[in-house]
């Protein structure tokens, strides 16, 4: 999962930072992609017997970036943040690469742990002795540039979406049950889509630019697509269970991805709704509560049906936004404060 939602610190690795023409940065950026690779392939087994692969990519690509540029910058400014980034990500490689080595609950629990370490270092600057915390000088990059990058990072996390349904599709019968279970997927890929992009999503740029807090904005933004892609992330999780296994009950296991997936997206997505336009998404905070509602129903009903009552929920929020927006001019952002 870490592998998709930890992007905060792309903007290292930009023009607005280092020059991509740079052999060295382009060694970088390969690493990254190769590391990326391995933890991808590793996931549907992470909590198995790929926990260590899983981990210790994570752990080798952040740690491992972070270093590099760090001599990359020797004798810059920029090098003080990257000190402060190898640190903290050897700091939570600790927990990260013990949980690999233990089974069962222990290791949601250590790896649990270390992502709260790296979010938390995030929210608090990133505190070295004699470095102190990152400024905001430091971390200044264009919202135009964040905006993008956003909105690129959730394209790959769909695309990853669509990656299984594919496989999915591939791996079994064509018969009825397995292609409607593909058909409600997909529908699920196509609203994930539009309530993003809708219209938060478009303006997130003109956001940034019209806060007085940019750097705010710019965290808040940040965790929200965090959420959101982990949510896209179970859901993925949940798109695999529902092909697989198109007949009996949902088992709750499941259903807290094929239900929970879309929930946390909402909560992600009505953040950044939030950040942008300084009000709360009366629609996305209805669907969380629906989806939470049928919970407990799920037992009886067949996963394609658990995940076409998600799909529902979510058509229910996207056409909510379409009748929202119905006749009027586009909303400008409005961030908060």
């Amino acid at each position: 999962m870490s592998a998709q939602i930890d992007h905060r610190l792309l903007s290292c690795l930009t023009p607005e930072r280092f020059d991509p023409r740079h052999s060295a940065i382009q060694a970088v950026v390969i690493g990254c992609m190769f590391g990326s690779l391995v933890m991808a392939a590793a996931i549907p087994e992470a909590f198995g017997a790929h926990g260590l692969v899983f981990a210790g990519a994570y752990v080798a690509v952040h740690v491992g970036r972070s270093l590099l540029l760090v001599i990359i910058s020797r004798g810059d400014e920029r090098q003080r943040l990257q000190v402060r980034l190898t640190l903290w990500y050897g700091v939570s490689a600790v927990p990260w690469l013990t949980g690999a080595v233990v089974q069962g609950w222990p290791r949601g629990v250590l790896w649990a742990l270390a992502l709260a370490v790296n979010i938390t270092a995030f929210w608090i600057g990133w505190p070295v002795p004699r470095l102190g915390r990152a400024n905001a000088s430091e971390l200044a990059i264009t919202g135009k540039f964040l905006a993008e990058r956003h909105r690129q990072f959730f394209i790959i996390a769909l695309g990853g979406v669509i990656l299984d349904i594919g496989l999915g599709l591939s791996s079994n019968p064509f018969d009825a049950d397995h292609v409607a279970a593909v058909v409600v997927a997909f529908a699920t890929t196509v609203l994930l889509w539009r309530i993003y992009i809708h219209r938060a999503g478009e303006v997130l740029a003109e956001a940034f630019a019209a806060s007085r807090s940019p750097l705010r904005v710019t965290v808040t933004a940040v965790n929200a697509h965090l959420v959101m892609i982990a949510g896209i992330v179970a859901i993925s999780a949940g798109i695999h269970l529902v092909i697989r296994h198109p007949f009996g009950h949902t088992r709750s296991s499941w259903a807290a991805f094929i239900l929970g997936g879309p929930a946390l997206f909402l909560v992600g997505r009505a953040t950044l709704e939030h950040t942008v336009f300084g009000r709360l998404s009366r629609s996305r905070v209805a669907g969380i509560f629906a989806l939470v509602a049928i919970a407990p129903a799920t037992v009886f009903l067949p996963p394609p049906l658990v995940a076409a009552f998600a799909v529902l929920v979510l058509a229910g929020v996207a056409i909510a936004d379409a009748v929202r927006a119905r006749g009027r001019p586009p909303e400008p952002a409005a961030p908060p404060g």
